[in-house]
């Protein structure tokens, strides 16, 4: 295995999943009390407690919070004393879910906690997630996400890739299939041909093609060898998992295109076997277009059954959550075989692949 990523050596599982009910606005909770419940149920989904586990990882960021160091106030809700390893990434908790797999690989721990959590609620997104960009040419001119992602649409439509309907077949796909899955937060069944009446928030992009804003936390345990089958009656292996990233620079690249997606899923090991379900995190409806062709699936592939980030979106978690509903897919038997994918950044900038399978 290369220090970036591919290929399970060591066998690690995903044995137990859980995340906080996505709303639009949580008052009544801080960080950690909306993480506590979420620790308790995947611990007690497998019978386990904070002491079972080596490591523990987060995954989340204080521009959400408007204050330092979070994550540290965030332990309280796993509790920490005795003293463990633990680590934080200021970036979605599927890179925390990476940092974890990659040290189960190296044979340092057994079993590891990840868990993510974000309040998009309390601030201006549009203001907080421009200061991600480029500080010299990008960031002083404030391009807020939904206009730089209307700008990836319009270059799709230009290029013939996709079209405004697909957009709306997209999004009411996402929120009728959002109606089974009890955690999501927009959940309607309502007609492209409706959604296609909506004025537009930024050409070409309607509110359907949007993210909701969402506040919400997510937690998975990981396990390696006997261990996930000690925990976990139907452990879901991780059998591929690597990341890449495009240019920094957004005129540098093909917009309509992703080919750190490509890469990863080369790597991860996608084309190796049929996919019966794949969880693409694509906070605006025209980029499943992108990630499904640039991870090679066809229209066989059921994708995101959960609802997706267009049914809930909660900042830093919705990347882990695709990896917690792929395995709950397996889990539950609707697939042999699934793909999850997360994405950070402005325009797809960052990608993660992961490929989960059962037993």
């Amino acid at each position: 295995m290369s220090a970036g990523g591919g290929r399970t050596v060591r066998p690690v599982a995903v044995a137990s999943f859980a995340q906080s009910q996505n709303v639009r606005r949580d008052d009544e909770h801080n960080e950690v009390e909306m993480l506590m419940p979420v620790v308790a149920e995947v611990f007690g989904n497998i019978g386990i407690t904070k002491d079972d586990v080596d490591f523990i990882c987060s995954g989340s960021t204080d521009y959400l919070i408007g204050g330092p160091f979070s994550f540290v106030t965030a332990l309280d809700a796993v509790g920490v004393w005795p003293p463990r390893a633990e680590s934080h990434v200021e970036m979605d908790g599927a890179w925390a879910l990476y940092e974890a797999w990659v040290l189960l690989q190296e044979g340092e721990i057994d079993a590891a906690l990840v868990y993510a959590f974000g309040r998009s609620s309390p601030g201006n997104l549009n203001e907080i997630l421009s200061l991600q960009l480029d500080p010299y040419y990008l960031a002083p001119l404030w391009p807020d996400p939904v206009s730089l992602a209307a700008l990836q649409a319009r270059a799709l439509i230009d290029a013939g890739k996709g079209s405004e309907a697909d957009f709306a077949a997209i999004a009411s796909r996402s929120r009728r299939d959002a109606m089974s899955n009890p955690k999501a937060q927009v959940a309607k069944d309502i007609p492209p041909a409706t959604l296609l009446e909506e004025d537009y928030v930024v050409a070409p992009l309607r509110r359907h093609a949007l993210p909701p804003i969402t506040d919400g936390a997510a937690a998975i345990v990981l396990a390696a060898g006997d261990k996930a089958g000690l925990w976990s009656k139907s452990p879901v292996w991780i059998t591929g998992l690597d990341h890449r990233m495009e240019t920094h620079s957004l005129g540098a690249r093909d917009l309509t295109s992703s080919p750190s997606t490509t890469r990863a899923a080369e790597v991860a090991g996608v084309a190796d076997g049929p996919v019966d379900v794949a969880e693409i995190h694509a906070p605006f409806a025209h980029q499943e277009i992108i990630v499904k062709q640039a991870l090679g699936l066809d229209d066989t592939v059921t994708v995101n059954p959960s609802g997706g980030p267009l049914a809930a979106n909660p900042l830093m978690s919705a990347g882990l959550i695709r990896i917690g509903e792929a395995a709950a897919s397996i889990s539950s038997g609707r697939a042999k075989r699934a793909v999850a994918h997360a994405t950070s950044g402005p325009c797809l900038q960052q990608n993660l692949v992961c490929v989960l399978e059962g037993e």
